[in-house]
């Protein structure tokens, strides 16, 4: 992806499985990046996102009719994203998926986590990954923002925002994440990260179940005064 906008390519003996289209002008860059890492673009079987927005599903069309992969979408997002999205163009969904079910391809298996609130199908991806023979959960964060706008009470396209995120925190905290990854670079500190690691590949700089648990809780933490400023008003 860029440095804002994180993609995750999930290789596989059966073909491959991408997270997050981005933008639609963003599709060559990934397209590019996945060939210079020695992959082919064609192989994308699976096409997954962190939730329906343009900044990370925009480009769904696109993938899918270069490659004809096959487009999993959580209940909640899948009418944006099959009605297309504000600017955006519709896109086919193959496959609506329900909170806690598994992906599952050439041995790699991805379980999709319901974590509404940012949008009302927001997901978050958890994977069991093989570190050097030690077996470790990387977690995606779909989107724990609050971003500004968002009504939290009285919203009345969206009755229940403040509750799912509520809802979603309990289940990040619940998480026993040790690679901390997510829909934006910024949530991991993803550019001061790949710099340390560029200097020294040794360095487990993805591995950081701290950083994790103070992103989650500061986050929560922007959310429940939010809320507050919205009940006083």
């Amino acid at each position: 992806g860029t440095k804002g906008l994180s993609t995750y390519l999930i290789t596989t003996s059966q073909g491959n499985i991408l997270i997050n289209s981005s933008f639609e002008r963003t599709v060559p860059k990934i397209k590019a990046a996945i060939e210079q890492l020695g992959f082919q673009y064609r192989d994308i079987k699976i096409l997954l996102g962190s939730h329906a927005h343009g900044d990370h599903m925009d480009g769904n069309f696109l993938v899918k009719e270069q490659t004809a992969a096959k487009v999993y979408v959580m209940k909640g997002d899948d009418d944006l994203i099959r009605n297309g999205m504000r600017g955006s163009k519709p896109c086919v969904v193959d496959k609506v998926l329900k909170d806690g079910e598994k992906i599952t391809l050439g041995g790699a298996t991805l379980t999709a986590l319901l974590t509404p609130g940012h949008t009302k199908g927001c997901t978050t991806w958890t994977m069991q990954v093989n570190d050097e023979g030690k077996s470790r959960l990387a977690v995606i964060v779909g989107s724990p923002n609050v971003n500004p706008g968002y009504i939290l009470v009285n919203n009345r396209q969206y009755p229940e925002i403040a509750e799912d995120f509520a809802k979603s925190f309990r289940v990040w905290k619940s998480l026993p994440c040790e690679i901390f990854l997510g829909a934006h670079g910024e949530y991991y500190g993803m550019a001061a990260k790949h710099k340390r690691w560029k200097a020294d590949p040794s360095l487990k700089v993805w591995v950081d179940p701290e950083g994790y648990k103070a992103y989650i809780a500061d986050r929560e933490q922007a959310y429940l005064a939010e809320l507050a400023r919205q009940r006083k008003q």
